[in-house]
């Protein structure tokens, strides 16, 4: 059985750092919401007050 003895290489210019990586930060790995989670799950309509609460909103609010 062989044992490696060499310690790795940090020095800053290890062969390690000149490697490029590609990072994708479109990559979805959860969705931010599930489908249980919307009206269509729970199989309602989707409908939105915020006209509604917009228009009745206080005058001192602005």
């Amino acid at each position: 059985m062989s044992r490696r003895t060499e310690e790795p290489d940090y020095r800053p210019e290890s062969a390690d750092d000149h490697r490029e990586v590609a990072f994708v930060d479109d990559l979805v790995i959860l969705p931010d919401q599930t489908g249980d989670d919307t009206d269509a799950g729970w199989g309602e309509r989707a409908s939105s007050n915020d006209e509604r609460l917009l228009a009745d909103r206080p005058p001192h609010w602005g």
